[in-house]
């Protein structure tokens, strides 16, 4: 497991930093609307206190004698000053200088007055109600509103400290619960990085966060993942392990025997009439090495993306034509009957692609399947227009025909080669997988069916058509 990168930090501490690094902002903004907010209310709190002391007053009989009397009780100690508009229009008392001409006619309209004002060269708050046909005015320093806000905003200190404190708290909850499942998951990784199989992932089920691995729904499916890709880690290493032991078997067995007859050789234990038949097995031996080679090379280079491919405009019809004029004289050297379908109309066989390795396709599916056709059964290769567009070549045969457990594995390197090894003639085991890659290189489908017509194996190649 490759170490950690210097300087990066934890996800356990950057969450935490990025929750604080939240949580301040939120505080910070709420506070900032919170500081405006406080002189907006204090001064809707003072003036919805001034409106229910004017009301009070405006049901005092003989205001005005009460007004010029004991003025200094009604005002009280907090700076309240207080006006009575007569009907004539006249204004009387402290509060007079803070009423503009507009308040008078509002209040002689019998409307609420809610207005703002100075007296005494300071700024005041207005409130008045009308009472009969005229009214009453109160007016309270917009200092005492200022005082009011700043003990509002002091009362904000704790709650938004509070709310800070909580949101780190939840920041440091949050991150144990996300990153202790992702730490867990990442020490699998790199468990199954270092070539460990069989690992026991902790699939967490969404609740709590146990020592059973529980977490979020997302590191649940990344556990499942993970369990899948040690799952099919372990099965591709057991097929490639058994392939390498497969293709080994395939080397040594020609080399084998190709060095014990140039051991005899060089011996001189081989009598001169048997060195012509020696040198047929040498040649056929190393022929079939040489194929085999061949093979591997084909299908190394179609997994690593090397593979040329060089579409052009096609006539399949005379392509594959010309490829069953071929196979007829293979098939009928082994007893075997060859048929060649075109199809009805020829401009279906027209498509850009690569010509060349559509016969060496057809030429690897037609092998496989002379290879295991018995004598007096038939080979077809078939050509056709496709269901949804294009075209589709078949390959079908008179043999044994597929499982459905063989059509599940059909194209994977030599797994039909190590189920029927001994009992179907078999060749390098490569070949379908080679046909996999080549159709998948061409922008087409290879797909087999276990049985078909002439009661063997369907193996079809669909290619799409050419564009207009």
């Amino acid at each position: 497991m490759s170490p950690a990168r210097p300087g990066r930090g934890s996800l356990a501490r950057e969450l935490v930093l990025f929750a604080g690094l939240v949580a301040l902002v939120a505080v910070l903004l709420s506070g900032v609307a919170a500081w405006y907010t406080a002189r907006a209310t204090a001064e809707s709190q003072e003036r919805d206190r001034l409106g229910r002391q004017a009301a009070v007053l405006s049901r005092v009989p003989r205001l005005s004698a009460l007004l010029l009397d004991t003025e200094q009780l009604i005002a009280g100690s907090d700076g309240v000053r207080l006006a009575v508009l007569e009907p004539s229009g006249a204004l009387r008392g402290p509060a007079s200088g803070a009423v503009s001409q507009a308040g008078r006619d509002r209040l002689l309209t019998r409307k609420p007055l809610s207005a703002t004002g100075t007296l005494d060269g300071r700024p005041v708050v207005v409130e008045g109600r009308a009472f009969g046909s005229g009214g009453v005015v109160l007016a309270k320093p917009m200092a005492e509103v200022d005082a009011a806000a700043a003990r509002m905003r002091r009362s904000l200190a704790l709650p938004l400290c509070a709310g800070l404190a909580g949101a780190g708290l939840a920041g440091m909850l949050l991150a144990r619960r996300i990153s202790r499942p992702l730490a867990r998951a990442a020490a699998v990784a790199g468990r199954l990085a270092d070539g460990e199989r069989g690992v026991a992932v902790p699939v967490p089920d969404g609740g709590g966060d146990g020592d059973r691995g529980r977490g979020p729904l997302e590191v649940a499916e990344l556990n499942r993942a993970m369990a899948v890709l040690d799952g099919a880690l372990e099965l591709s290493e057991d097929r490639r392990r058994r392939f390498l032991l497969s293709v080994s078997h395939e080397i040594r067995t020609p080399l084998t025997t190709m060095r014990g007859y140039a051991e005899a050789l060089a011996d001189g234990v081989i009598p001169p009439d048997r060195v012509p038949e020696t040198g047929r097995v040498l040649v056929a031996e190393s022929r079939r090495l040489d194929r085999f080679l061949s093979d591997l090379l084909d299908l190394a280079r179609l997994e690593a993306d090397e593979f040329p491919v060089e579409p052009a405009p096609t006539d399949l019809v005379a392509l594959l034509g010309q490829a069953a004029g071929v196979w007829r004289e293979r098939c009928a050297r082994h007893g075997v009957e060859f048929r060649w379908e075109p199809p009805a109309d020829g401009a279906a066989g027209a498509v850009r692609t690569d010509g060349f390795r559509v016969r060496q396709l057809a030429d690897c599916l037609l092998a496989n399947a002379l290879r295991i056709t018995p004598s007096g059964r038939p080979v077809v290769l078939a050509l056709a227009a496709a269901a949804g567009g294009g075209v589709r070549v078949e390959v079908r045969d008179g043999g044994p025909g597929l499982t459905e457990e063989d059509v599940a594995v059909a194209f994977e390197r030599g797994a039909l080669y190590e189920r029927y090894r001994g009992e179907r003639p078999v060749g390098s085991g490569l070949g379908l997988a080679i046909a996999h890659g080549l159709a998948l290189r061409l922008g087409g489908t290879l797909t087999v069916l276990g049985h078909g017509p002439e009661g063997g194996a369907v193996f079809a190649l669909t290619l799409p058509a050419a564009p207009r």
